[in-house]
Parts: C-alpha cells; structure tokens; sequence
C-alpha cells in the first residue's frame, strides 16, 4: 500500500446514550401523596365518627337546651329543663342516688374480689386456660337480658337463693321484690361479672419479676408483707385502670336495673337507676326528649368530673416503675 493510498475509514461507532434517570420526587410532593393515601385510610373512621358520634352528641346537646317531645317542633327554653332537673324533679334525685350507691358498692366489691381470685390463680393452677374462660363468662353475659331474667327468677319468692337459706332453716323472701334488698341484688349481679378486671388483673400479675419475691424471701418477708411491699405497689397502674373502666361501665349500667324492675325501677324506685330513668323519659309515654338530653349531658359530666378526679388522685397512690 502506498503513500499516497488512502485507507478506508472505519465506521464511526458511538456508545449508547446513557438511560436516563427517573427525576427526584420532591419530599414536598411524597408528603403530600402520604398524606392523601392515609386520608383516604381514615375516611371511614371520620365519617362514622361525625355521623355518628360528633353530630349525635352536638344535637343532643342543642336538645337539652329545648323542649321537644319527638314528634313536634323543638322549643328553645334556654336552662328550664336543668333547673327543673334539680328543683323539681324528686326521681331525678332519686335515680341518682341509686346510682352513686350502685357505682361506689358494687365497684370496690367488684375489684377487690376480681384481684383475689387473680391471685389464687397466678399460683399455678392446672388448666389455667379453662378457668380463665369460665371466670371471664359472666363479663360476656352479665348485661344481657337473658342473665337479667335468670336473676331475677334466682332472688324470686320461690328462687334458687331461697332455696339455699331453706337448708340452713331460713325462710326468704323475693329479695327483687323488697325496696330495701332489691338494689343489692343488682350490686350482687355486677360484681359477679368479675370476669373482665380478673383477667387484666391476671395479666399484671404475670408482669411482676419473680426476683422481686425471691430477694424478698431472701430478706425474711412473709406473703403478707410481699403483698403489701411488691404486688399492690407493681399493680397499681393496673388497678387504676381497672378503676376508671368499671366506674365508667358501672354509670352507664341498664340492662339489668330494666329487666329486673320491669322497666320502671319498682319496687317503689328503688333500682331506678339513671339511664333508666333518662330512657324513660326521652321515649316513655311524656317523650321528653329535650329533658333526657339535659339528664344525659349531667352525666356525661358526673362521670368526666369523676374522672378527672381519680387521675389527679393517681399521683399520689399508682406507682409507675419507669419512674
């Protein structure tokens, strides 16, 4: 090949172009996307809770501030229904003191039997599934109406109480029937629905370290004082929380007052108990809705108030070990 010979060029190749990369999301714009997403999630939850909670509740409380019998035009009367709730009403003072002695009895019996049997069974009991079950039965069924009925036939005239006293030679009588025991029969029945703070109870039990009892074994403690000085203290938050759910379930109690009584709080008022009392009222034979809103709204502040006071007072007897 001479000099002067050109030699042919080769073909000019060139690498593919790089691919392109995807372009950044902006963090304004994926927050954004997150938040729609987990709108959408919760829509459910906030719908149900405007339909049926908030628009519920700021109805009633217009309500309470009317006189509206359900099948008329509402009146605005401004405080008459709550000053007549608390000068005129003797059943309005009557259904509450009901209540209170309902609430402040049955709870305390309630919890200290359910801690009790709680114990008994952190032992080590064989089986220890089954008689949690059996125990936690009564919380599922005590405000049916089928247990409802069930005890009022136990504490009739011719009932299963009054059978037990004949063995020992004593004669009963209906205990639903008289004023001065049929309140107690229902106390009886709440706390016999131990079942629920049993299991709670049960459950902090078992969160207890066991070296807390060995060392104090050790040291010379006996199960009274390791009572005292360990559990009660450790148990506390459990207690306390046991507390407000029972108060709070113990006020709002209806089943059994209005199947025991035959809706009405015989005999002579003495299981009437509030949201009896409130029911009756806002759909009895006068359908006085505006005033039951009113009742309802004074015990949505009794049991806030009550409230309130049990979690100021927590300071000073719940220990919380992270502290």
């Amino acid at each position: 090949m001479t000099d002067t010979q050109v030699r042919p060029k080769r073909p000019h190749t060139s690498a593919p172009p790089a691919a392109r990369t995807a372009s950044p999301v902006s963090p304004r714009k994926r927050h954004r996307k997150e938040a729609w997403t987990a709108a959408l999630f919760l829509a459910p939850w906030f719908i149900g809770l405007i339909a049926i909670t908030a628009g519920p509740l700021l109805t009633s409380l217009y309500l309470s501030f009317t006189d509206y019998s359900l099948i008329g035009d509402s009146e605005w009367v401004g405080l008459d229904n709550y000053t007549r709730m608390f000068t005129e009403d003797p059943r309005f003072w009557k259904a509450l003191s009901n209540t209170a002695i309902y609430v402040f009895v049955s709870v305390p019996l309630q919890l200290t039997f359910a801690l009790a049997l709680a114990l008994i069974l952190d032992r080590g009991v064989s089986g220890l599934p089954i008689y949690r079950s059996i125990y936690y039965l009564p919380s599922l069924l005590g405000s049916s109406v089928a247990i409802a009925i069930l005890w009022r036939k136990v504490f009739g005239a011719d009932g299963l109480f009054n059978e037990f006293l004949g063995v020992f030679g004593i004669e009963g009588t209906s205990w639903v029937a008289d004023p001065s025991t049929a309140l107690g029969t229902l106390i009886v029945l709440n706390v016999w629905t131990f079942g629920s703070p049993m299991v709670i109870f049960l459950a902090g039990l078992r969160q207890i370290p066991r070296n807390y009892y060995e060392a104090a074994s050790i040291d010379g403690a006996g199960k009274t004082r390791q009572f005292v000085s360990i559990t009660l203290p450790l148990l506390t938050p459990i207690i306390f929380f046991n507390l407000i759910l029972q108060l709070i379930n113990a006020f709002q109690s209806f089943t059994q007052a209005y199947v025991v009584s035959g809706g009405d709080g015989s005999p002579a008022d003495s299981t009437l108990f509030y949201t009896m009392y409130v029911y009756t009222k806002g759909f009895g034979p006068t359908m006085e809705m505006g005033y039951a809103s009113a009742m309802a709204w004074i015990l949505v502040l009794i049991i806030a108030a009550l409230t309130a006071v049990n979690f100021f007072m927590s300071k000073y007897w719940v220990f919380y070990s992270d502290k």
